[in-house]
């Protein structure tokens, strides 16, 4: 992963489409200082994209991530497939290896971690963004408190040493009644732990646009954001209903000599498809990391998130048979 872009949501090449709406509070997994990452990425890695990241720039886009839990020769195994609701409880997992069976235990570094996971609830109204540590057995682990029950995703994004970024998806249950929120609204700004968070730019499908993100506090424009894991912006877009998962990083890094710290972070992304998608912006100030959400439909879709087919009445000379599927 690195700044260039790939919308790391939500997973793999699917871009990030955005109309903004809610904002998702802190959550996140780690708030202390990130060091700078190296200049050069394997692969280009850092600059391109992979199993679930767009490097934008209007190239087709590679198939959305983060749907499957085996890809590439590895599978995602999730110790922990469910935990109590409200309760802290160690989540494990390890990524093992198909042709050997035992789990990976050399990872390429991507933005500082050699491992990011993204927890999501269906409805994407709850999201984790973690840093979880590895035992030298290849087994990961990291605390997590699930405050809502029903179903959730897990996604995996990581480099094997000297192979392709991956992202692997697994499901998790929160035990409890599980009662889905409806998708919030799209809206251009929203708020986050007291600062304002505005959206502008729109994505659309199989074409590269740029999403520009302005952060104020009190009205005033945030200049000093923070590096955090080696951007000034971290993003990742989740596809509503499937949950493909697409991760990007901006335009630009700290020390590049041209990227401001603030108040604007920049991505560019591809839609893979019409449809809805919830996006979950990272950025960090004073010292502390910060999530702002919003849900985002592309050109050519309906208010309740339906692709909208186009008129092909001047076509076709027979009235069609109404349609037998639900929407």
């Amino acid at each position: 992963m690195n700044t260039g872009l790939r919308i790391t949501v939500f997973a793999a090449a699917l871009a990030a489409t955005f109309g903004t709406a809610y904002g998702v509070g802190s959550g996140v997994g780690e708030v202390s200082p990130e060091p700078k990452p190296a200049a050069a990425a394997h692969g280009g890695h850092e600059t391109g994209s992979h199993g679930g990241h767009d490097g934008g720039g209007g190239a087709a886009a590679a198939p959305p991530g983060g749907l499957q839990m085996s890809e590439g020769g590895y599978t995602l195994a999730l110790k922990t497939p469910s935990v109590e609701t409200g309760r802290n409880t160690n989540l494990r997992f390890t990524v093992v290896k198909d042709a050997t069976g035992r789990p990976l235990t050399t990872y390429q570094r991507e933005h500082t971690k050699e491992l990011h996971l993204i927890i999501a609830s269906r409805d994407l109204t709850q999201y984790r963004h973690l840093h979880p540590t590895r035992a030298a057995d290849g087994t990961w682990s990291t605390p997590v408190t699930l405050p809502e029950a029903g179903a959730y995703r897990v996604f995996a994004d990581f480099t094997p040493r000297g192979g392709e970024g991956l992202t692997l998806g697994a499901d998790l249950t929160a035990s409890g009644t599980y009662r889905p929120a409806p998708l919030p609204a799209p809206v251009t700004t929203v708020e986050a732990d007291g600062y304002e968070v505005s959206l502008k730019g729109r994505p659309e499908p199989a074409r590269g646009s740029e999403l520009t993100f302005t952060v104020t506090r009190n009205g005033r424009p945030v200049r000093d954001l923070q590096p955090y894991l080696g951007a000034y912006g971290h993003l990742v877009a989740l596809r509503s209903g499937d949950l493909a998962y697409l991760h990007v990083h901006p335009n630009g890094e700290p020390g590049d000599g041209a990227t401001r710290p603030g108040p604007r972070i920049s991505f560019s992304a591809t839609a893979p498809s019409t449809g809805s998608y919830r996006l979950f912006l990272d950025f960090k100030h004073a010292g502390k990391v910060h999530t702002a959400a919003f849900t985002v439909t592309t050109a050519g879709t309906s208010a309740d998130g339906a692709a909208q087919q186009p008129d092909t009445s001047s076509t076709h000379t027979e009235t069609p048979e109404p349609s037998e599927h639900t929407h």
